[in-house]
């Protein structure tokens, strides 16, 4: 007996923010869009923290009920945890999204746009051009004219279309509880231990409502696994001293990826967006502004190309790519923090006016992921 078949234009694999996103975008365009997730609902397995920064805030209508309160400080910690290096900003700079209400919010949208959403459905591969695809009633073949990967940092799309994939990839783990109603001021939390968090940071964001515990670091540099890295630092974690860590939390955790966005993410038959593409920053590991506004051009990208019947057109990460070179760098000098000791030496320069000038642009600053819009047609593979 044949499979059981459909026909789409676009096939997005991954219900995450970019795919929610790409696949909203291209049915608000008039187009037929299949969009799976392995997930049988998506306000489980959450990976990401949900820090929303500002330039996102400002550009993208992102559901008020799912935001927490907004934060202005931040206080970089050394080793330790002795006399930390508080920023604050005259503005609100970030906001914790309730990420499962968020993703929920989302999905509502894209089906009351017109997309076939459908969960608990794996992504298997394709034959001769039909994707195959496995779902709670079982196997079903997929005809699509293009194929877009929203499917994480280790994408099986990008396999698929033999197109760049992640290498350079952080792990990460934090838990989330609520907190007591309290009069502190909402803080971002960064600690900076090369035995906690090799390569990257521990953390602890607390606006009020509830606390993000977290550490990040290179997997195979945890001296007691990342588990135990964890522990530790839930135990001593600034800023909760008073609080009370409940019993049942919720623990998210997965692969980031930081060496900045892939080169080649498209061909003429599908891309990827997201961390899929790589599309996050190296530095502070945020993806939830680049996956947004990669997933933005990937609408108009793939608008065009199924409106003219032209292949897709400018959607490469090269030229993109370029304008990470300064976080790239400065990915790869926190990367060499390997000692307590070098770390101290780091904040030693954080609390002097150029270094906490410094830190500020990188917290504060008004960039956001580059606008492929404005990348000169001369750069442009």
């Amino acid at each position: 007996m044949p499979l059981p078949s459909i026909a789409v234009d676009v096939l997005v694999v991954g219900a995450g923010l970019a795919g929610l996103r790409a696949a909203t975008g291209l049915a608000r365009c008039g187009h037929d869009v299949l969009l799976v997730d392995r997930r049988r609902a998506l306000d489980v397995a959450v990976r990401t923290t949900g820090i929303f920064v500002r330039k996102t805030l400002d550009d993208f209508p992102l559901p008020e009920a799912c935001l927490g309160p907004p934060i202005r400080r931040v206080a970089l910690y050394p080793p330790g945890l002795r006399r930390p290096v508080v920023l604050d900003s005259p503005r609100d700079e970030f906001r914790v999204g309730d990420m499962g209400p968020l993703y929920l919010a989302a999905a509502r949208d894209a089906e009351a746009a017109g997309v076939l959403l459908a969960l608990g459905t794996r992504y298997e591969g394709r034959d001769a051009g039909v994707h195959r695809l496995t779902g709670p009633a079982g196997p079903l073949r997929v005809r699509a004219r293009f194929l877009v990967g929203a499917d994480g940092a280790r994408s099986r799309v990008a396999a698929e279309l033999g197109l760049d994939r992640n290498r350079h990839l952080l792990i990460g783990a934090e838990e989330v509880f609520a907190v007591p109603e309290h009069d502190r001021t909402p803080t971002f939390h960064c600690v900076l231990d090369p035995r906690l968090a090799p390569g990257y940071l521990a953390w602890v964001v607390d606006d009020g409502r509830h606390a993000h515990v977290g550490v990040a670091g290179y997997a195979a540099r945890f001296p007691d696994g990342m588990t135990t890295a964890l522990r530790r630092f839930s135990a001593t974690a600034p800023g909760l001293e008073a609080v009370r860590r409940p019993d049942d939390v919720e623990r998210r955790g997965g692969p980031i990826p930081v060496g900045g966005l892939l080169a080649r993410i498209g061909r003429a038959d599908g891309l990827l967006v997201g961390d899929a593409a790589g599309a996050v920053s190296p530095l502070t590991a945020g993806g939830l502004d680049p996956c947004l506004r990669l997933s933005d051009h990937a609408v108009e990208v793939l608008d065009d190309a199924l409106r003219t019947g032209r292949p897709p057109a400018h959607y490469d990460g090269a030229a993109l790519r370029a304008r990470f070179r300064g976080r790239l760098a400065m990915r790869r000098a926190l990367a060499a923090v390997r000692t307590p000791l070098v770390a101290e030496a780091g904040f030693a320069l954080l609390r002097t006016p150029p270094g906490r000038a410094a830190a500020r642009a990188v917290l504060f600053g008004d960039r956001s992921f580059p606008d492929p819009a404005r990348v000169p047609e001369a750069a442009r593979p």
